[in-house]
């Protein structure tokens, strides 16, 4: 079953970390990065950062891999790392996310 990982990052450089190394270790089948303004409360205040946002298309076996190779490569104390579940989609893609995150 495929998932949709959440995560953001304070950079792009750490976004593409994070994303080429689940790509190369076949933890997700593709990655969007994006720019993002976070507005979020930490350690009693409020903040308004600058973050990249990551898309990870994967699947629901690997979701605990990814979460501890996320948390291995983030500079955050406590970083978003959240999943979602994929309902429905386009069958064809859903199969490739299937194909490309094939542990052997």
């Amino acid at each position: 079953m495929p998932k949709v990982i959440y995560i953001t990052t304070p950079t792009q450089k750490e976004a593409k970390i994070i994303a080429k190394t689940l790509l190369r270790e076949k933890l997700a089948a593709c990655c969007n990065i994006f720019p993002i303004e976070s507005i979020y409360r930490w350690q009693g205040k409020i903040k308004d950062e600058r973050e990249f946002g990551i898309f990870v298309k994967t699947n629901s076996k690997l979701v605990e891999k990814v979460i501890k190779k996320v948390k291995e490569l983030h500079s955050f104390e406590t970083p978003c790392i959240i999943s979602f579940g994929i309902e429905k989609g386009y069958k064809k893609f859903l199969k490739w996310i299937d194909k490309e995150t094939r542990q052997n």
